[in-house]
């Protein structure tokens, strides 16, 4: 029988076709799906960082930023505190933070002093090259004012009723508090006037009663004077962080001496701290961290010091504008952002999870209907007003009457 051969690859390749064709089918499908993959990663991704932001946004705690800046000393030559002091309050101002919302204490007025040779000015700089006095200084508290009762009333918050509102420290439970002292001190005290001296227990118990009235939720204190780190070795209220120019044994030293009024401008340690804080803007990420760096020993013939352990978040997280500046945090985003409970609360404490810590409260309020109801103390009695003077009238009418005139000779 004749036998039909086909050509060589015909019958193959038409079964070749639907081999190609589900290949192709399956290659497509696989590309399809890594793309959803990808897709989905991305969106995970963009997620996760959008919760990131949203964790950050709520992490530092804070809706309002004060400062009480305080210069304690008086005389001529003490220039470069008060000089300190202005320095410090132009940059907080111009970083954000209102004169409503800074309590600026100068104990003496340099602008006006007659040995000033340019009256309403106080420079910082050599060739005077920057008065930090300027045109919108609001000095709250002046020349005798200043003083430690008066001091710690603000903090405190124990002021009369007829205080005005530019002289009280208005903080609440969200306010974070900038602190900056400067003037002569020793081991533990720094001095007022040269007449009367403040304690690093007062201190530390002034921040303590701030705690416990709510007056603060994060606080800044920064020293400059002489052996500037004893007085931050009191301190025992949650939230704070200190800073100072110099250790215990060591002399703060003052810098850029100005022949032409023949004393010197700054502190050395402000000097460079506000070095630093000129080339800091409100929308700067640098930290603390590089706060505690701004003067090394070479520069401050000095060592300064630096206090974190009573301090809840980690300095590194930290900005120098929750303190120094008055930013308000608003973000504009499309992202869905699912928030919890946790996310609106402050960081978790730096300190490592084996140290055991106790969960910070504020106590409860005094308790005032105790101690109205509570007995007075007995008081001493003492004659009422005019008893005296009426008794010897007396004594002198029942004489006058009993011996008349003639005998009064024998009283005297």
């Amino acid at each position: 029988f004749p036998v039909k051969m086909a050509a060589p690859g015909a019958g193959g390749g038409g079964r070749r076709r639907p081999e190609r064709a589900l290949a192709a089918l399956v290659l497509a499908l696989a590309l399809a799906l890594a793309l959803a993959l990808a897709a989905r990663g991305v969106s995970a991704s963009a997620s996760e960082e959008a919760q990131v932001r949203a964790k950050q946004f709520f992490s530092s705690g804070h809706t309002n930023n004060w400062a009480v800046l305080v210069c304690t000393s008086r005389f001529w030559f003490n220039y470069r505190h008060v000089a300190n002091t202005l320095s410090v309050y132009r940059s907080v101002k111009r970083l954000g933070i209102p004169d409503s919302h800074i309590v600026l204490m100068l104990a003496d007025d340099m602008a006006c002093n007659p040995r000033n040779p340019k009256p309403a000015t106080i420079f910082s700089h050599r060739n005077m090259e920057l008065n930090v006095y300027g045109d919108s200084v609001e000095v709250d508290y002046r020349g005798y004012e200043v003083t430690v009762e008066n001091f710690l009333r603000v903090l405190t918050g124990r002021l009369p009723p007829s205080t005005p509102r530019s002289k009280r420290l208005l903080s609440d439970d969200r306010s974070n508090i900038l602190i900056y002292m400067t003037g002569h001190g020793g081991n533990g005290f720094l001095k007022f006037q040269d007449s009367e001296e403040i304690t690093n227990v007062e201190l530390g118990d002034a921040f303590e009663q701030m705690w416990q009235k709510r007056r603060y939720h994060e606080l800044l204190f920064i020293i400059d004077t002489c052996q500037g780190a004893s007085m931050y070795e009191r301190f025992y209220s949650p939230n704070i962080m200190a800073l100072a120019s110099s250790q215990v044994g060591e002399d703060s030293l003052s810098h850029q001496p100005d022949l032409a009024i023949g004393v010197h401008l700054m502190d050395r340690y402000t000097y460079y701290l506000l070095e630093f804080l000129e080339d800091i803007w409100p929308a700067s990420q640098n930290s603390m961290i590089d706060l505690f760096k701004v003067c090394p020993t070479s520069l401050c013939v000095s060592t300064p010091g630096h206090r974190t352990d009573l301090f809840q978040r980690n300095p590194g997280d930290v900005l120098i504008t929750d303190f120094f500046g008055s930013v308000r945090k608003v973000e504009m985003t499309t992202d869905i952002i699912r928030l919890t409970r946790n996310d609106t609360e402050s960081e978790q404490s730096h300190i490592p999870e084996s140290q055991p810590t106790q969960a910070l409260k504020y106590v409860d309020q005094l308790a005032v209907a105790q101690i109205i109801h509570q007995k007075p103390k007995r008081k001493d009695w003492h004659p009422p007003d005019g008893f005296i003077l009426g008794l010897w009238s007396l004594i002198l009418l029942v004489f006058f009457k009993t011996y008349g005139v003639k005998h009064l000779k024998h009283v005297f």
